[in-house]
Parts: C-alpha cells; sequence; structure tokens
C-alpha cells in the first residue's frame, strides 16, 4: 500500500507501483512510471517521462526528468529512466532526454550525491559515486563502478571509463580511460585505481597486466602504435581488450 501525503499532489494519469512513500509537497506529473518501495522525500519534483524502478530514495529538492537545457529542445516526448537502488540526494537534478537519444538513463545501485546535474541523454551505468555538485554536459556515457569526487565538470559527449577514479575539481573534455585515476591540472593520467580494484576483488596479478597495458598504452608517441602492440601482448585478456576497444571506439581522444 502506497503512503501518499496529503500534500503531495499525483497526476490521476501516472502509474505508481506499490508500497511507494510520497512525501509533502512532492509533484508527480502525468506520464510518469514508479515501480514498488521508492522513497520520496519532501518536496521531489518527478516530471512527465519518468520511468523508475524499485527501492530508490529521493531527497528533498531532487528534480527528476526536468525539461532539457539544450536549445534544441523542441518539447518532444522524451524519457528519463531510473533503475533500482539509486540514492539521489537533495538538489540533485535530470534532465529527460532529447531528439538525440530520446532517453536520459541511470542505471542501478548510484550515489548521486547533493546537487550534482545529469544532463540530456546521459548513459550513467551502474555502481557509480558522483560527488556533490558534479556536473555532467549532455550525452556523457559513464561506465560501471567508477567514482567522480565532487565539483567534477565534464564536457558533453566524453566517455569515462569503468573503475575509475576522478579527482575533485577536475575539468576535461577528453574520455577518461577505464582503471585509472584522472586528476590535476590539466586532468591527465595519474596511474591505476589501486585501491579501487583491489576492492573490487581485482587480483595483484590482474592489477599488473592492467598496468603493462597503460605503460605499453602511453609510451607510444603515436597511440595507434600501442594499441597494435595490446593486441599482441594480451590476446585473451578482457580488461585489455575494454582498454583497447575504449581507445579505439573514442571521438574526443583519451586524456594522457
Amino acid at each position: 500500500m502506497n503512503q501518499i501525503s496529503p500534500l503531495a499532489y499525483v497526476h490521476p494519469k501516472a502509474k505508481i507501483g506499490d508500497n511507494n512513500i510520497i512525501g509533502p509537497f512532492c509533484y508527480v506529473d502525468k506520464n510518469v512510471v514508479i515501480g514498488d518501495n521508492n522513497v520520496m522525500q519532501n518536496s521531489v519534483t518527478l516530471h512527465a517521462g519518468t520511468r523508475m524502478g524499485n527501492n530508490n530514495e529521493i531527497f528533498p529538492g531532487a528534480s527528476i526528468a526536468t525539461k532539457p537545457q539544450d536549445l534544441k529542445y523542441r518539447g518532444e516526448e522524451t524519457l528519463c529512466q531510473i533503475g533500482d537502488n539509486n540514492s539521489i540526494r537533495e538538489n540533485v537534478t535530470i534532465s529527460r532526454g532529447t531528439a538525440s537519444k530520446g532517453t536520459t538513463i541511470v542505471g542501478s545501485n548510484n550515489l548521486l550525491m547533493e546537487n550534482m546535474h545529469v544532463a540530456h541523454d546521459c548513459v550513467l551505468g551502474n555502481g557509480l559515486i558522483i560527488g556533490n555538485s558534479t556536473k555532467i554536459a549532455g550525452e556523457v556515457t559513464i561506465d560501471d563502478n567508477a567514482i567522480l569526487s565532487a565539483c567534477v565538470l565534464v564536457h558533453q559527449f566524453c566517455h569515462i571509463g569503468g573503475y575509475v577514479m576522478i579527482q575533485g575539481g577536475s575539468r576535461f573534455s577528453q574520455d577518461i580511460p577505464p582503471y585509472i585515476i584522472a586528476g590535476k591540472f590539466p586532468t591527465h593520467y595519474c596511474g591505476l585505481n589501486l585501491v579501487g580494484l583491489r576492492r573490487r576483488g581485482f587480483s595483484n596479478e590482474l592489477i599488473e597486466t592492467i598496468h603493462d597495458a597503460y605503460r605499453t598504452l602511453y609510451s607510444k608517441g603515436v597511440m595507434a602504435e600501442g594499441i597494435e602492440e595490446l593486441k599482441e601482448k594480451f590476446p585473451d585478456s578482457k580488461e585489455v581488450k575494454y582498454i583497447v576497444d575504449f581507445v579505439e571506439s573514442s571521438k574526443r581522444g583519451i586524456i594522457r
């Protein structure tokens, strides 16, 4: 049974699952679909186009599926898809998609900290930690288990690899390859995310393989030469293949 405050507004066409809590001064618009066991504390706004899974907790002032700030947006019907088990803290804003991709996606088991922003058509994976006041521009992709510290500025169209740690206050306009620490100014490669990899169960042998791959990659003046050497040197490593595929598919180039 849902617990909906009499001080909340829920549009009669909104579809709400079971055992949700909707606190006072929440606003749930039309064309909203909510799963089960979600908690919306006071003053949460779910705009049209919200698609929310189960067991999410949303804190005061958050605005989900808000109208994109992209000037190309012309009012087309688009979506913002939220997975399961997310913690979306105070004053987080997540825009819905535009005609470019149609949907902004936030996966599951993420912690989105206070005052951070996810722009239109972004694709956020699972197990992310994104710090206070970090701003993610449009059409950014972030792979699973990445950590972005506070006040990070991410340029539109960037791709951030899995298992990375990005230093607070960083800003960048190139892609961040997986498994590394990125920081300083200008933002560059600062070694592997050793603590994060060990916490995720990576063995010392596997970490050394990844380390060797980056030594090879960054030792070459021409990135393509490093890629070919990695393919020959580590033909059976899925972790190295992830790095190779990431670099080869990068449209903005990777940080060095």
